[in-house]
């Protein structure tokens, strides 16, 4: 099946939205966040459409508006952002299930076709601060926590296959899920004005 803004029910842009564009690219976090807010629920409504799955659909959405915010120079080349952000979206999900089948099948490289960020030096240095903050976050938390936090979004297991692992009911693993993002939710926003992205990483 091809999957294209087609697919679901279109979302009409914001009023302002070419403004609030602009503001981003100068570096606004409150524009930011009128886009995010405006669009996310769409953004994870198609990925979970394709992956099928509420987890990777809400990792997709962390990277698709990490992506934009680290490459908001770019929006102010960008005609038709809904258009833009469903390619986005579309490219992104389709690797996911690339890589989850590789995965699965016990091969060691990862296909993807998306293209690269090509990020500045500047956005990398940022990139990397949020995952030391990320970082900070996770060595705070309960050992459990940490390691389903860990087999969930670093190795990218399913709740129930690491219920299967762990020999835990997917409740249990579903649990620990919600109170370490609630933690590291909590740990970020000590850092919200510096790195608005962080607003939306764990939505």
């Amino acid at each position: 099946m091809q999957y294209t803004i087609s697919n679901l029910m279109a979302i009409s842009p914001l009023s302002n939205e070419s403004e609030l564009l602009t503001q981003i690219a100068t570096g606004s976090p409150k524009a930011f966040r009128d886009i995010f807010d405006h669009y996310h629920g769409y953004v994870y409504t198609f990925a979970k459409k394709i992956t099928r799955s509420e987890t990777e659909a809400e990792e997709i959405v962390q990277d698709i508006f990490l992506k934009i915010w680290f490459t908001r120079n770019n929006l102010l080349e960008i005609n038709n952002f809904g258009a833009y952000l469903s390619r986005l979206v579309r490219n992104k999900a389709l690797n996911q299930l690339r890589s989850e089948s590789i995965r699965h099948k016990g091969k060691d490289e990862v296909l993807s076709n998306s293209a690269p960020y090509d990020l500045s030096t500047q956005q990398v240095l940022d990139y990397k601060e949020v995952r030391n903050i990320l970082d900070q976050a996770l060595a705070l938390l309960p050992e459990k926590q940490r390691e389903i936090y860990l087999m969930c979004h670093e190795q990218g297991l399913k709740y129930d296959e690491v219920a299967a692992q762990l020999d835990i009911s997917s409740h249990t693993v579903h649990y620990h899920m919600k109170q370490a993002l609630q933690f590291i939710r909590e740990h970020f926003n000590k850092y919200s004005l510096v790195y608005p992205a962080l607003l939306i990483l764990f939505f």
